[in-house]
Order: C-alpha cells, then structure tokens, then sequence
C-alpha cells in the first residue's frame, strides 16, 4: 500500500525529477521505480511472496533503498539489520525473524545463522532482466518491515510496522518539516534505524531526491551536503557533536543546508547552541520518538527558545501523548510520569512475542518506558528511561539532567550517567566521562562544577574517566547498560 503514497506517487507526479543519487547521473522516478519493479520480479523468481521476510544487512546505499522499495511491492516484510552488531547478536535477530533471505554486503560480519536463500550483493547482484512482477500490494495492515530495537536495555525485539503505520509518520513529517518538491535528503543516520526508515518512504513522496553516505563522518558529510546541495537531514546527537567539533567545518560550503532534524537521544542545551553557532542558517527540529511508535513529538526551529531547549515539544494532530503515574493515571502539569501515546503511527506488536505485546500496552495507550513531564503548554520533557533513572536515599535522580550539566563544561566532550550499587543508599549517581582531545581534568573539579547547577544528591560520587568514546548502538545510542553491568552482575538485583 505504502508504494502507491510514496515511490508510485512520485512516478506519477514527477516522473522526470533526479530521485536517487548513483554515483553518476541521478535516476529519475520513472527509472527508479521501473527498477524497483525489476528486483521486486527477481525476488518474486527466487520464491518471495507477500509475508516472508527479508533480511538486510547493507551500508546507506541505493541498493538498500531500492531492496526495501521492491519488499513494499510485493507485500515482503523487510528485516533491516543493525551493521554495528557482532555476528552473535546477528544471530539472534535472524533466529527470531526467521527471514527466508538474507542479503548483505561483503564487508560487514557474516552471521552463523544461514537463512535459506542468501545473497552477497556487492559480490553477486540480482539478475534485474525484467519487471514481470504483478501489481504492487495495496494493504494498509500488512507488515512493512521488522525494526529491531536497539537493544539499550536488553536484547532486541522485532517491532511489526505496518504499511500503514509508517505513512502515518509520512504525514508527521509533512508537519513538522513541511512539504517542499525538488529537496534534497541525505541519509546520515543509519536507515535500519526509526530515525530514519520513515524517510525512505517520505522522500519520493514529496518529490524529493535522496543521498547517501555508506557510514557517517564529519568529513562524509560535509562532503555530501557540499557536492549534491543537501537541503534536509536527519542526524542523531552524536553526529552533531562531531560535526560541531570538526575542526574543517568552515573549509565547507554547507549554505544549501535548510533544515536539520535531530532525535533518539535527548540534546544538551549547550549542543544545541553549539549547533546553532556552527550553523547559524539551518532550521533545527527536534523529534522524540521509539522504534515501536515513529515519531511522537517535535520542537520546532522557533520553539528552540532558552526555556525550551530540554523540551521534546508536542504531538501534531493524530497523536495523544500524555504523562501517566504507576496506575495509568494522568499525572497534572509539572508531575513526572510515564509518557504513553497513541495513534496509528503504533506498531501491531513485537514479532511472535505476545507476552511483551501485551505488557507494552495498557487501557489503549502504549507504554514507552520514558519518564518524563508535560508543563502549562503542552510540551512535554524528557526525564529518563524508567530502568535509567537512579534512587538514591530515596530520590530519583534523572540521568538526563546531570548528563546536560556535564556537557557544559567546555573539556566535556562526551557522558553518561547512571546508578551503582552502594549498601547505605541504594544507588550512587557515577559518571562517565570522555574528555575532548587535550583536555584535562579532575574527578573533584567535575564534580565541584557539577555543584553550581544541581542538587547534592544528584552530583555524581564516582567520575570514571575513559580514554576512548563511549559504547554505542547502530543508531548513535550510548549504551549505558554495558557501562553499567560490570558494577551489577554480582547482585541478584539491577536494582537496590
């Protein structure tokens, strides 16, 4: 169904615009989606139907976005594998898609799991001869692909999003970055990713012509944005903090760049006036969202005022957030809770596992996991992960909310906090420090500047400081529950 609203739509309404970047000249729509006919029948010729799944294990490439085009032709479910996961991690996504395909590029890890038919495409490419392949699918409730969460706080799970469900978040992005014919997209982030899946499909929706880079740099990018003329993107927080500190930046013509969005982690204020001083002409949006929803909130470019800049902003139409307590029941403006949402844009449910499905939902609502408030206005703050937030003596302690503070000291180059176990108090707030490139400092110094912003029980007691950068998902996330299990695995508990 998705094809007909997207790549099908732009056939139709700009059938001779460039759509794809392809390392010489750009395919048009009509030959972009001539082409995704033709490897939606090779697919179909090797056995592909409507309900099998496919796996991908691919860099930002065409191939990727042409692969993903032909599953939604033929009704196949796309399984996009995180490219950062070791080969035991891969196995447990496969064993649990159970694809009948696998396709994947040589340089990435080769899983031990072997799906029936596989494919290495850089290697071995599909035979694209003909386009024989019936009419695209047009059911709104099919599943479009398995998005597998990232995992931060346990093993991954296979989100189903429908077709419809991710048109849903077409049309979020319609509102919150509007509508403009002849953009230019660059996936920046990775694309198995919900930051940026949605854009596979809201790109030739709006007539707009799509870049890639195989993996993100600093230099990637600029180089990117510089030599096709990138009017939009998507970049999680640590893509920006690397691009702020690229010491080249100024060497590049980034004037093209019109608006940057930005989510899957929360930003600190000060990354965000770096941003804004770096690039002082590029709009800024911030999105919130899970893999199991799309998106959910934005704050817009002009709501990126002082007392905004920690705010996740608010739902568009089609959406219901709201700010919950333990029994589900709406907490007042100001009071921390559980966010729970609903929409269309929410997935079916987690792939063949109905015991988590149901724990996710209650009353309607789907339950994110993520603490977090709502103030007189409407816009809504993230606190923390529920199994991120620290008690200590008592009082929760917001990991977000010290992790800001740190990122404003200026030799603060990366951070996460998060609770350790202690006998008198339950949990102690430890830090986990990357300091920038020739920077130094102390563990008492960081704490004393700590102490100008934040509360005493929430200073950090114990500072760690690490000479490389903090464990990271596929998406760009710091992965604290492996910073933090080696203070935890000798107790029954996660939590004291």
């Amino acid at each position: 169904m998705i094809h007909t609203h997207s790549l099908g739509r732009a056939a139709r309404y700009f059938a001779g615009r460039p759509a794809l970047a392809s390392g010489g000249r750009p395919s048009t729509f009509r030959e972009l989606r001539d082409r995704v006919a033709s490897i939606a029948a090779a697919l179909h010729r090797h056995g592909f139907a409507a309900g099998d799944r496919l796996a991908l294990l691919l860099p930002n490439e065409r191939e990727y976005i042409e692969l993903v085009y032909a599953c939604a032709w033929l009704g196949v479910i796309a399984v996009p594998l995180n490219t950062r996961l070791t080969a035991v991690e891969l196995d447990h996504v496969l064993t649990d898609a159970s694809p009948r395909g696998l396709i994947r590029h040589s340089s990435l890890p080769v899983p031990t799991v072997q799906p029936p038919w596989q494919r290495v495409i850089d290697e071995e490419p599909l035979d694209v001869s003909s386009n024989s392949c019936g009419d695209p699918i047009y059911d709104t409730k099919a599943i479009l692909a398995l998005i597998y969460t990232s995992g931060t706080t346990g093993r991954p799970k296979g989100v189903a999003l429908s077709h419809a469900n991710v048109l849903e978040n077409v049309h979020f992005l319609n509102y919150w970055m509007p509508y403009k014919e002849g953009a230019v997209y660059l996936h920046a982030a990775p694309m198995f990713h919900i930051i940026d899946f949605p854009l596979l499909f809201a790109a030739p929706a709006f007539g707009t012509y799509q870049v890639t880079i195989p993996k993100f740099s600093a230099q990637s990018f600029c180089e990117a944005v510089e030599r096709e003329g990138v009017t939009h993107t998507v970049l999680v927080p640590t893509m920006i903090n690397l691009l702020t500190q690229f010491p080249e930046l100024d060497k590049y013509d980034l004037t093209s760049l019109e608006r940057m969005a930005y989510g899957g982690s929360p930003m600190a204020p000060e990354l965000i006036r770096r941003t804004r001083a770096v690039l002082p002409h590029v709009r800024l949006v911030q999105g919130y969202g899970l893999s199991e929803t799309g998106f959910l909130t934005a704050l817009l470019d002009n709501e990126h005022t002082p007392d905004k800049l920690t705010s996740c902003g608010r739902p568009c139409p089609g959406i219901d957030v709201r700010v919950v307590d333990q029994s589900g029941t709406e907490v007042s403006a100001g009071q921390p809770g559980e966010l729970v949402a609903r929409g269309a844009n929410v997935m079916r449910g987690y792939w063949k596992n109905p015991e988590e499905t149901t724990l996710a939902f209650r009353d309607g609502f789907f339950r994110t996991g993520d603490v977090g408030r709502q103030d007189a206005d409407g816009y809504f703050y993230i606190l923390d992960r529920l199994k991120d937030m620290i008690v200590t003596g008592g009082e929760n302690v917001y990991s977000g909310e010290v992790e800001a503070v740190l990122y404003e000291h200026p030799a603060v180059r990366e951070a996460a906090v998060f609770g350790i176990p202690d006998p008198q108090w339950g949990e102690l707030v430890m830090a986990c420090v990357v300091l920038k490139p020739g920077e130094v400092l102390s563990a008492n110094d960081l704490m004393a500047y700590c102490r100008r912003s934040l509360a005493n029980y929430k200073i950090p007691r114990r500072v760690e400081f690490l000479d490389t950068e903090l464990p990271k998902s596929g998406s760009g996330k710091i992965l604290k529950r492996i910073l933090r299990e080696r203070y935890w695995a000798h107790l029954v508990r996660a939590v004291n």
